[in-house]
C-alpha cells in the first residue's frame, strides 16, 4: 500500500522552509522605519545636548560612569565605529575631535550631526542584497546585515536612558521622549 500522505508531508516541509526563508527577507520599506529611527535618536541626544548646561558636560553622576557628554558620544558613536565595521563600509570622515566634541554644545552637536549624517546616507545606499547579506556579529551570532541597525538602535537608546540620571541628580527634567 503506498502512503498517500508521504507527498504532502513532502509538500508541507519545501513550503515551511520557504515561509522561514521569506521571513529572513526584511521587506524594502522596513529601510524607512529604520532611518526613521536614526532621526528620532538624532532628535533626542541632540534635544539633551541642548538641554544640559555647557558647564555640565563633564560632570558625572558617579565616579565610575561616563560623564554626560561622553554618555551623548558613547550613545551616537555605535553608528560611526560599528555601523563601516559591520556594513563594510569605510568609517566616517571629518568628526568632531573628542577635545572639540565633549567641551562645547557646538562641538557635540557637530559630532551628533556628522555620525547620524553618515549613517543616515550609509543606510540609504545598502542595496537590498547587502542589507540581506550575513555577518558575525559580536559573540558569533549571525545575523543579517538590516538587523544590525536595529541592534545598534537599541544600544543608542539604551544608553539615552542612562543619561537621564545626569540630568535628575541637576533637578533638571530630561527633554521630553519624541513620541509623546
Amino acid at each position: 500500500m503506498i502512503n498517500r500522505s508521504l507527498p504532502l508531508l513532502a509538500l508541507l516541509i519545501v513550503t515551511a522552509g520557504s515561509a522561514a526563508r521569506a521571513q529572513d527577507m526584511m521587506p524594502e520599506s522596513y529601510r524607512q522605519v529604520q532611518l526613521s529611527a536614526l532621526e528620532l535618536q538624532r532628535r533626542t541626544l541632540l534635544a539633551m545636548a541642548d538641554s544640559m548646561p555647557e558647564n555640565l558636560y563633564r560632570d558625572k553622576v558617579t565616579p565610575a560612569q561616563r560623564d554626560f557628554a561622553q554618555q551623548i558620544h558613547h550613545a551616537a558613536a555605535p553608528f560611526a565605529v560599528f555601523g563601516p565595521r559591520f556594513m563594510g563600509a569605510p568609517p566616517p570622515t571629518g568628526l568632531p575631535d573628542t577635545s572639540v566634541a565633549l567641551n562645547s554644545r557646538s562641538g557635540l552637536r557637530a559630532y551628533i550631526n556628522a555620525v547620524y549624517d553618515y549613517a543616515a546616507n550609509l543606510l540609504r545606499s545598502q542595496t537590498q542584497a547587502q542589507r540581506h547579506e550575513t555577518v558575525r556579529f559580536f559573540g558569533g551570532l549571525t545575523i543579517p546585515r538590516w538587523q544590525v541597525w536595529d541592534e545598534l538602535h537599541q544600544h543608542t537608546f539604551w544608553t539615552a536612558g542612562q543619561i537621564v540620571a545626569n540630568f535628575r541628580k541637576h533637578g533638571m527634567a530630561p527633554p521630553a521622549f519624541g513620541f509623546f
